[in-house]
């Protein structure tokens, strides 16, 4: 069995139907085993014996979208490939403060992109730091920009197929799936 996170765009607690327990109670539904979720924005951890993550992303997405009426975007990442993602450590010389947050934006495609980074957008309030594994790592200066303006930025690049987590947040659903 292989452990997975299924990250799902679009989460909002305050909908009824976007519950944690809602959430689990699909994943539960498809056959999937030690679902648990993390925090409330929509990461639903789960055991299965599948390997190909693409084929999951797309039964969770059918899922949510019969059974709850949920067009949400899922990108699933094995702990393995999330534990390699942060073994990347790209905020090692980054604080996490009120003012300066460290952001990972998980796509559900391969990144392909030119940019060198670190890449400072026109727009300013924040840099992209690098990429890695459909992931891409960036920081938000709060004095300068908000998030709403690299989630923007990050769609008109890469497109609707992504969602974004806090460097926090992916820290601790990694150490739910060493649990």
């Amino acid at each position: 069995m292989t452990k997975y996170v299924a990250l799902l765009r679009g989460i909002t607690p305050s909908n009824p139907s976007m519950r944690n327990e809602n959430l689990r109670a699909v994943f539960r539904d498809l056959g999937l085993e030690e679902v648990e979720s993390v925090i409330s924005s929509g990461n639903i951890i789960f055991k299965t014996r599948s390997r190909e993550t693409s084929e999951l992303e797309a039964t969770v997405e059918k899922a949510l979208k019969n059974k709850l009426d949920i067009q949400s975007t899922a990108i699933v990442y094995s702990k393995d490939d999330l534990q390699s993602l942060i073994g990347k450590n790209p905020f090692k010389n980054v604080e996490d403060t009120p003012q300066c947050k460290p952001n990972v934006t998980f796509l559900k495609n391969r990144l392909e992109t030119e940019f060198k980074f670190p890449y400072h957008p026109d727009n300013g309030g924040f840099i992209v730091l690098g990429a890695y594994n459909r992931a891409i790592y960036s920081v938000v200066n709060l004095s300068q920009g908000k998030t709403p303006d690299l989630m923007r930025w990050m769609e008109k690049e890469f497109g609707r197929e992504l969602t974004t987590r806090t460097w926090k947040t992916v820290q601790k659903i990694l150490n739910k799936l060493h649990d």
